[in-house]
């Protein structure tokens, strides 16, 4: 099927970087060797998500400072850093230093909400405040306005040898257009729309007025849509697992096969009480993905994707996936590499 009447305009990919606890420098290193690669493929960007006292990134925003040292051209995201974890100010000087360091390529996804294993962590996290902590939209916005450059502060001017300002430093004015929100329910999406965000859709939604993945997703971004002030020209992404199986080995396509089918159980239902769905992982020839996607309705409202590699293969099979992905699923879908 030829997609060239609606060409995928920019190709991306996530990754949680795993690592071995004994070699956790392998693992980030890896990580690192992915991106460049990313790059090399011809990649418009790379995400990279939060994994908190797991064996994955914790520190996002740290790797992909390392990530703008090793690259020049491929943009860098987040996807998504869950704020109930940060601090709005320092977390926007972060990530205003890594945007200047990569000469504004860095973008930031986030989402709200209580941080997993509350109860079990509130006491090392927030000692003294833990009660009183907001975990809602107005985290988002002291981000927002910091990264704006909004005051922060009263005291502007020369004390002795040091010069203060009242926004936080450094300022890279480009970066807050560049912000993207992960929604997984209709009223995060709206929400994100009349803040004028970019819209981060990924493999996991929240079955709220229907049990179908693809209509769900489709309903958030077009709900989005209809509340942001670009309209039909708001940024908006979709993200699933993909695993195209072109060059892969024999060994390596019935370990893939293996890993849709352990998790596809949880693709046929809502899960939990806030009735989670998943996306089934598509695995199978670039051209089967193409026809896959372009059935998709969540697909069919993008013209930009951030596919996700699986958590735990391997280097070698990363390198595959990422190589079809870009060589012959993205031309199938109507991509050019950079």
């Amino acid at each position: 099927m030829d997609y060239a009447d609606r060409p995928l305009a920019k190709l991306g990919f996530l990754t949680i970087g795993s690592f071995d606890e004994s070699d956790p420098f392998g693992g980030h290193d890896t990580t690192l060797r992915i991106i460049e690669l990313g790059e090399q493929l011809g990649f418009d960007s790379v995400w990279l998500r939060d994994r908190h006292l797991q064996h994955g990134i914790s520190s996002p925003v740290a790797v992909l400072a390392a990530a703008s040292q090793r690259t020049t051209r491929i943009e860098l995201g987040t996807a998504v850093i869950p704020l109930g974890l940060e601090n709005p100010f320092r977390l926007a000087e972060d990530l205003a230093t890594v945007d200047v360091l990569s000469h504004g390529r860095l973008n930031p996804g986030f989402s709200v909400g209580r941080p997993t294993h509350f109860d079990d962590i509130k006491e090392a996290l927030y000692p003294d405040s833990w009660e009183s902590e907001d975990f809602g939209y107005d985290r988002v916005i002291r981000l927002l306005d910091n990264l704006r450059g909004e005051p922060v502060s009263t005291f502007e001017g020369t004390e002795g040898i040091e010069v203060y300002s009242t926004r936080i430093q450094p300022h890279s004015p480009g970066l807050i257009d560049r912000v993207w929100y992960g929604a997984a329910g209709l009223a995060s999406a709206v929400w994100a729309g009349a803040q004028g965000l970019n819209l981060l859709s990924s493999s996991v939604v929240r079955a709220e007025e229907d049990d179908d993945f693809a209509r769900i997703q489709r309903a958030q971004i077009e709900a989005f849509r209809s509340h942001h002030p670009l309209g039909a020209e708001a940024r908006a992404s979709q993200g699933l697992v993909v695993i195209p199986t072109d060059s892969a080995t024999t060994e390596q396509v019935a370990r893939y096969e293996a890993y849709a089918s352990a998790r596809l159980p949880r693709t046929t239902s809502p899960q939990g009480p806030q009735r989670m769905l998943f996306a089934p992982d598509l695995v199978g020839t670039s051209a089967q993905i193409a026809d896959a996607l372009q059935a998709h309705a969540g697909y069919q409202a993008v013209d930009e994707v951030v596919f996700a590699l699986p958590f735990s293969f391997e280097p070698d099979d990363y390198t595959q996936i990422l190589t079809d992905i870009a060589g012959r699923l993205g031309p199938l879908l109507g991509w050019s590499p950079k």
